[in-house]
């Protein structure tokens, strides 16, 4: 059939096939650009130093080589279903799959938490002329993140061609930031020694470089959505692995020459102690005449176009567990007027709203980084499996040493210990997963009690999750 609606073999309509190589590209360096470089300078700044451009570079090489394994997964099997469909494949283990896609949502919750404390702390104190307070910045937190329910519950449908839009914004924020590098460069000034410094004034120069490259690998999530776009791309084995690979070399690129910028112009402990607002730093050093509103405006817009996409994320995802009965049922109530599913929004706002009211950006982005390499460690291991299940038709095969190292290195920098990460991280990801923990005990002896069985359907997730 060349016209018309084609039909699945449930009967139901296949999703329509109308996103090309341009607009996928723009999709993965969009997904990927946001919250982290405008947030989270400074707090990498803090772990390793004057070498921040190193983290950034470590953690492009490790997702670049795990996208490797998710560019064969997506050609085999391009549902919109992701990690947890190649998890499913690959082990057959029910309560696996639901974990890996419960870690997935709490990403998006943790992710989106981390935009609205950056929110609070600082483009909404700064663009509006606010005094800056703790009190101040988690009421604005959780207003933010209330808002955003409220958005949610009304149902936005997020177009690609919107995301072209936003990226753009935010992209324009971060080139004004090299612009300024360059700009002061030229004219004599920048520290090119601080390129090459390491703080290891307590601990050794590897665990440095781990912690910061744990921090710093939050930067480059966001490529693994667009796996869950495959259905609705004209020829998905063919254009995906270009658009992929030169989306996320993009989005490094840009993230190495703000980081190195960064740090010619600015010493590390003062993009330590500026926190959040290290990049509004780097312009008063730069560009002093630089007028702040603007840039704390394009940094609104690519937080809170950050926190909107996660959060829509993690309700839907939660909604497509309850919808096939997962978790307990209710988590996938309807509303009937909206449409929306408002309980799971209610659910994941209020896990949000904990999270920004007791945990600060650096333990949000560390949190978010620890559950998605470890999800990482896992389909890096996925692909190596399912070199067994044979398809027809043609598609993208990675190395089999790159998988491997793939999933040695996502494995090291959730290690406790190895990674250098603090315990705060895996206290925040244990709590979360603990979580789903429970609802899976409850569902599981709830359907028993009735004489029903649960059965996971990691394609039907994936649907929840678009």
């Amino acid at each position: 059939m060349t016209e018309g609606i084609k039909e699945q073999a449930t009967g139901q309509p296949e999703l329509k096939r109308a996103i090309g190589p341009k607009l996928l590209l723009f999709f993965v360096v969009g997904d990927i650009l946001g919250t982290t470089i405008y947030a989270l300078t400074g707090q990498v700044a803090g772990k390793i130093g004057g070498a921040l451009w190193l983290p950034f570079l470590i953690a492009f090489v490790v997702a670049f080589m795990t996208a490797f394994s998710y560019l064969e997964l997506v050609g085999k099997y391009p549902k919109a279903a992701g990690a947890a469909l190649y998890t499913h494949r690959a082990f057959k283990i029910q309560f696996l799959t639901f974990m890996v896609a419960f870690a997935v949502m709490c990403s998006g919750i943790t992710s989106a938490s981390s935009a609205a404390v950056a929110f609070g702390e600082t483009y909404m104190v700064r663009t509006f002329g606010l005094t800056a307070s703790e009190l101040r910045t988690t009421l604005i937190a959780i207003l933010f993140v209330l808002l955003i329910a409220l958005i949610n519950f009304r149902g936005v449908s997020e177009s690609v061609k919107a995301n072209v839009v936003l990226t753009c914004v935010e992209l324009s924020g971060l080139l004004i930031i090299i612009a300024v590098g360059v700009y002061a460069v030229a004219n004599g000034d920048g520290d090119s020694s601080r390129l090459t410094e390491l703080n290891t004034a307590d601990q050794t120069w590897l665990v440095a470089i781990s912690s910061a490259t744990s921090l710093a690998f939050f930067a480059m999530v966001g490529f693994e959505d667009s796996v869950n776009m495959a259905e609705e791309c004209r020829e998905p084995a063919r254009i995906f692995p270009k658009a992929l690979l030169w989306g996320m070399v993009i989005a490094a690129t840009i993230y190495i020459l703000v980081a190195i910028t960064s740090s010619l112009l600015v010493p590390s402990d003062q993009l330590k102690t500026a926190g959040s607002s290290a990049l509004l730093k780097v312009l008063d050093v730069g560009a002093p005449g630089f007028p702040h509103v603007v840039f704390s405006a394009i940094g609104m817009l690519a937080v809170i176009n950050s926190a909107l996409i996660n959060m829509m994320m993690a309700s839907r995802l939660l909604y497509g567990m309850a919808n096939e009965r997962i978790i307990p049922r209710a988590l996938g109530t309807v509303h009937p007027f909206r449409r929306t599913p408002w309980v799971s929004i209610l659910f994941t706002t209020g896990l949000a709203v904990i999270l920004v009211s007791t945990v600060d950006i650096g333990g949000l982005g560390g949190t978010t980084s620890l559950l998605l390499l470890a999800v990482f460690t896992i389909v890096n291991i996925a692909v190596l499996v399912l070199r067994r299940d044979k398809v027809a038709h043609k598609h993208f095969r990675t190395p089999t040493v790159v998988a491997v190292v793939a999933a040695c290195l996502c494995a090291y920098l959730v290690i406790p210990g190895l990674s250098g990460r603090p315990d705060r991280e895996y206290g925040v990801a244990g709590i979360l997963l603990g979580v789903g923990l429970l609802l899976w005990v409850i569902n599981y002896f709830y359907t028993k009690a009735k004489g029903q069985k649960v059965e996971v359907n990691p394609e039907a997730l994936g649907k929840g999750r678009d």
